[in-house]
């Protein structure tokens, strides 16, 4: 682990720098406070830091503040090194965001044990932000498919819709929904049709472009997001995705299982569809009618 050294004592950084050097540390020295202030919002900054209350250029505690303003999914333990040891500047020391406090001169043991206790807080700090990353992935995504769930997609959506309504680009969804597919649950089973919902979930990804989001909207209907799609493009792009699913035989632990898709189309018109909701409903209906046709269809929804 690397730690950042700001002191403007030449004497104390060259000891501190062998003793954090000698247990293994890293280290980052900077000799004024807006040196440090400058390492310690570098992306690759030391998530330890020992500053030095009175430094010139920022003191120490001003660099605390700031600190704690930073990105909060990062967090940077601050030991405060200084002289002051009367009651009312340590309580000020924490009130500004420091963590711990060692009054000069200091004891390497002592010193030491405070890194210690740090990286233990660093550790348990990580632990937590895995653990929220985790579950606001598990939030977002659907556990049988892996794609986005309904949440997810929703919200990709709009931020989607934001963005065309703000550079006046065009914008267009496909609601797909499997043909039969309850029958295909009565026939052969729910884990063929779980394996059948997977197997085309993965189907589907490997056509779509780069950019284009992609999430299961709820039992066997999906939502497709184009960004920067005319309807000609979006009406070509599913059919593609169509066939490409009605060729392709499912293996389950059943057997192989043919399948099709219906597909509805709807082009963002800022009229027709002023939100979200209205942009989805138009798609579904397209799709109910792309069913009433004869499935195995995309249909665009009118203008």
């Amino acid at each position: 682990m690397q730690v950042l050294i700001a002191d403007d004592d030449p004497t104390i950084r060259v000891q501190l720098r062998l003793l954090l050097t000698k247990w293994g540390y890293g280290v980052v020295e900077c000799a004024d406070g807006l040196e440090a202030w400058e390492a310690a919002q570098a992306e690759d900054a030391p998530s330890m830091l020992l500053l030095d209350w009175s430094i010139p250029g920022m003191e120490g505690i001003e660099i605390c503040k700031r600190v704690r303003k930073l990105d909060k999914n990062k967090y940077s333990y601050i030991i405060l090194l200084t002289g002051k040891a009367e009651k009312k500047d340590i309580i000020k020391g924490f009130e500004v965001g420091a963590d711990d406090y060692v009054t000069k001169p200091f004891f390497p043991h002592e010193l030491q044990a405070r890194l210690k206790a740090g990286i233990r807080v660093i550790g348990l700090q990580r632990q937590l932000m895995d653990a929220r990353a985790i579950l606001e992935a598990e939030a977002v995504h659907d556990s049988l498919t892996g794609t986005l769930n309904r949440r997810g997609i929703k919200k990709a959506t709009e931020a989607e819709f934001e963005r065309a309504s703000r550079n006046k680009s065009e914008l267009a969804v496909a609601m797909f929904d499997l043909d039969n597919f309850k029958l295909v649950n009565d026939t052969y089973g729910h884990m063929a049709g779980d394996t059948l919902l997977q197997e085309v979930t993965k189907k589907i990804r490997s056509i779509l472009r780069p950019y284009d989001i992609f999430g299961r909207f709820g039992g066997d209907e999906f939502l497709l997001v184009m960004p920067g799609c005319n309807g000609g493009d979006a009406v070509k792009l599913c059919n593609r995705i169509r066939s490409a699913i009605f060729e392709h035989l499912v293996p389950t632990v059943e057997g192989s299982i043919k399948v099709s898709l219906s597909i509805g189309v709807c082009v963002r018109n800022a009229s027709e569809q002023p939100n979200v909701d209205a942009l989805i409903k138009s798609a579904d209906k397209a799709l109910y009618l792309a069913k009433g046709n004869g499935r195995n269809r995309v249909e665009i929804a009118p203008d």
